[in-house]
This record gives C-alpha cells, structure tokens and sequence, in this order.
C-alpha cells in the first residue's frame, strides 16, 4: 500500500506540474497584504460567475482525460477503480496548486449525486450521464428541498404520477444550488399518497431543459444567487430516469444525504479556512485594539482549540479509511462543527469590528468580514440543519431516547 502511495502521489505531482503553477504559500500570513475577501457564497455578476463555472469545468475535464477526474469510480464509467484514500491524497497535493475551484460541480454533482446515480440508476442512464458528469460536461442539482418540507424530507408534496412509460411530475422545490448551471437534478417526488410517508417516495432524474422545468434564481443578503426555486409543471421524465423501486425513494435520498454529510463535514473550514486562522484573528485583535480584551482573548483561545478538535475528528476518519473502514461518526460530528465554528468566527469578529463590519471605510480586513457573517445563517442549515444533526447523534451514537411524537 505505501509503494502504491509513492507511485501515485509521484503521478498526480507529475500532472500538476505539467498543468498548473505552484499556487502561492497561504500559510504564510502579514496583516494587510493580499486578498482580505472572506466570500463563503459567490456574489459575483451572472457573466463573471458562468465564467467560472466554465474554467471548473475545462479544469475537470483536464483531469479526467489524464486518469484524475474519478479516482474512486469504477473504470467502465470512467473512474480509476482506486480508493478513498488515493482520492483525498490527490486533493492534499493539488491544494498546493493554482488551479479552477471546481466545488460547483463537485460537492452536490460529484461528491452526492454520483454516487447516487451509481449505486441506483439503471444500466443505460448510468451510462449517459456518469462519464458526462465526471467529464465536466454535466452538472448536477439536488431537487430535495420544499417549501413545506425542508429538513423533515419526508413531508415532500411535489407529485408524480405514471403516464404510460412516463412519469408527469408537478410540484415546487426550493434552496437548490447551482440549479442555474445544471443539465439534470435528482428529484423526490410521491408517487402513493397512501401509503406512510418515508414509503410513498420515488425518486427521479430530471432533465434541467426539459418541457416545465423553470428555474428562478434567489437573492441571498449577500448580493449573490446561488440558491434557486425549481417549478416542475406537468413535467414528463421517462421511467428509465427512476432511481430505485417505484414507492423506494426513500432509500436513494438516505445515499444522497449520507454522501453529503461526508462531503461538508470533510471541508474542515471550508471555502474560509483562513476565518479560523490564528494568525489573521489575533492580527485582527492587535489592528482593533482589542488584544487586552480578557474575554475575547477567551474566546478566541476556545474558538481555535474548537477548529483544531475537528480537524483532529477529520485526520481521525482518514486513517480510519486507511484502515480500510467505513468511519463512524466521525464525519457528522465534524459537519455539526463546520457550520458552528465559522458561524462564531464571524461572530467574534463582528465584536472586535464593531460598526467598521457594517461601514465600507476601504479600511483592509474589516468590511470584507461582513459577506462571512451574512452566510452564517445558511451554514447552519446546509446539509442538515444543527437540531437535525444533534438528534440524529443523540439518538444513533448515543443511545439517547427519540423525542416524543406528536
């Protein structure tokens, strides 16, 4: 295993080099020098933003064309068969590489949708759209979420009903990400009103550009639109572009979200892990004049033994992985803390800046904090909101009694 690790790390370095420049050392850290943006959602301009998207996608695609698109897929889809772990060493190495950030196609398309797709699509929708998907041809959405029913899933009201070898779906779905960009989304849908809710779920792909399909964008509070409203009217999807049994939706979406949970509660602190840095926040303090504050000075020594606890919870899943077992609760507890630790950087630093968070005086490092703070609600609701995930802890891994029903 070791000598397979050699040979691979020297392979991908070879591709990096080949491909990308060394990014810069972002370890290194001077208080006002370089970029202070602490964006954790895109608020750029539609032009700018399908820009981006096109530089992820021309990224991917170079990746997958040299054997680095799909470490872990299986090679009839065009993966490389290889393990979880050759997977998370390729991201260690080229996180030291200038290259397009992808997270608009990998978190949802790749990192959940895939794998659904793989473990419950039949043969020849498998065949259409994993190799496009992980080709960075096509890109996914996850059509979950509704207005009526948003952590408890299972409360879904968009409908399905079977028309000959189609089905017609009529409903609403909300909070979708990168809908805007996406050729297809894996849709919830009830298909037997009768029947308990967790068994009258069916679970579908649905064409982005299909007849009904309309997508309308929704403004966050800070200026970008990644979320989006999903009307679905009287759209037909064929029967092949079911996932699973017809009633066994349920099932598919439990893949889903199992694969989501893992990728958020392995980003560590995300797209800002400079937000946790202890060199940037204790240079805030020193730049405010807030360093002889005893009680911040507190709570920035909890925050960042929080931050280096949940790293630990994340290096700890690895070597789990090395081990070659599937890690146990490791993840969920380290996406609890993701969305906890950034929301309370935001907040320290809000109490440190006081109006200069909310005033744009041009000043370095201040009002650049503000778009972080305007995310943190929503970093404690994406991929499962803080109470969904504190029950669903309490009750597997602890033991703990389910709250009473009404």
């Amino acid at each position: 295993m070791e000598h397979d690790m050699q040979d691979f790390t020297a392979e991908a370095r070879r591709f990096l080099d080949a491909h990308a420049a060394k990014a810069p050392d972002r370890t290194a850290f001077t208080w006002g020098e370089g970029d202070d943006s602490m964006v954790y959602f895109s608020s750029l301009p539609p032009e700018e933003e399908r820009e981006h998207v096109q530089r992820a996608r021309d990224w991917q695609r170079i990746r997958h064309e040299n054997g680095f698109g799909w470490i872990t897929g299986p090679p009839e889809y065009g993966g490389r068969g290889l393990t979880p772990v050759h997977d998370l060493l390729y991201d260690a190495i080229e996180s030291e590489y200038d290259v397009a950030d992808t997270g608009t196609l990998s978190v949802i398309g790749l990192g959940m949708i895939g794998p659904t797709i793989l473990a419950h699509a039949q043969p020849r929708i498998k065949d259409r759209w994993l190799p496009a998907m992980y080709r960075g041809d096509a890109i996914a959405c996850q059509l979950f979420s509704e207005p009526g029913a948003g952590s408890d899933l299972a409360s879904v009201a968009t409908k399905a009903v079977r028309d000959g070898e189609d089905w017609v779906l009529n409903g609403q779905k909300v909070w979708t990400s990168v809908a805007q960009h996406s050729q297809i989304g894996l849709a919830l849908a009830r298909t037997n009103p009768d029947a308990p809710k967790h068994r009258g779920i069916t679970a579908f792909l649905v064409p982005i550009d299909a007849p009904g399909v309309e997508v309308r964008p929704l403004r966050q509070m800070t200026g970008g639109a990644d979320f989006n409203e999903v009307f679905l009217t009287d759209v037909r999807v064929p029967d092949d572009h079911r996932l699973g049994e017809v009633d066994g939706g349920w099932t598919v979406a439990l893949t889903t979200l199992m694969n989501e949970r893992a990728t958020v509660g392995s980003e560590g602190a995300g797209p800002v892990a400079a937000a946790l840095s202890p060199d940037r926040l204790s240079a805030l303090m020193r730049a405010t004049w807030t360093w002889d504050d005893r009680a911040l000075r507190a709570r920035l020594a909890e925050l960042l033994v929080d931050a280096m606890a949940t790293e630990h919870l994340n290096t700890r899943a690895l070597r789990t992985l090395r081990a070659g077992v599937t890690p146990g609760p490791e993840r969920s507890v380290a996406k609890l803390m993701y969305g906890q630790n950034l929301t309370r950087a935001a907040h320290f630093v809000a109490d440190c800046l006081g109006p200069r968070l909310i005033a744009d005086t041009g000043k370095w490092g201040t009002y650049a904090w503000s778009e972080l703070l305007l995310a943190t609600p929503a970093l404690r609701i994406l991929g499962g909101t803080e109470e969904i995930m504190k029950n669903i802890l309490a009750e597997r891994v602890l033991g703990l009694p389910k709250e009473a029903r009404a």
